[in-house]
């Protein structure tokens, strides 16, 4: 699909509902633990063949470690930046269905502060 190029921001996290994902946000919980292979491919029920080939590509991002047979979180690589559109997500998934996003035009009807702002400049 194309984007407007100027506009589109990548973000360094593989996408949703992916082995990658899973494994990132698992080992993101447990920033100071390291992983075998295995332990990943048992804690998530991934198969064990995924891992290994998972791992190497996130490990290319810059987004794990290792040492040894053992597997963690880049902390440095997982930022501010990459931990918000996670964030973000978990606060999208959270309010979906109140009535503000059952409701797309909720603000239509709100005063516009800048006239309010520009009345109260008047006054003074």
């Amino acid at each position: 699909m194309p984007v407007d190029f100027e506009q589109y921001r990548p973000t360094d996290l593989p996408d949703e509902n992916t082995n990658g994902r899973a494994i990132l946000e698992f080992l993101a919980e447990r920033p100071e633990t390291g992983y075998r292979a295995g332990e990943l491919a048992t804690e998530l029920d991934i198969p064990r063949g995924s891992v290994g080939t998972t791992l190497s590509r996130l490990e290319t991002r810059g987004l794990v470690r290792h040492k040894g047979e053992y597997w963690a979180i880049n902390p440095a690589a997982y930022d501010a930046h990459t931990a918000s559109v996670v964030g973000l997500q978990t606060v999208a998934d959270q309010f979906e269905g109140d009535y503000y996003d059952d409701n797309p035009d909720w603000d239509s009807d709100l005063e516009d502060l800048n006239e309010q702002a520009n009345e109260s400049t008047r006054e003074k």
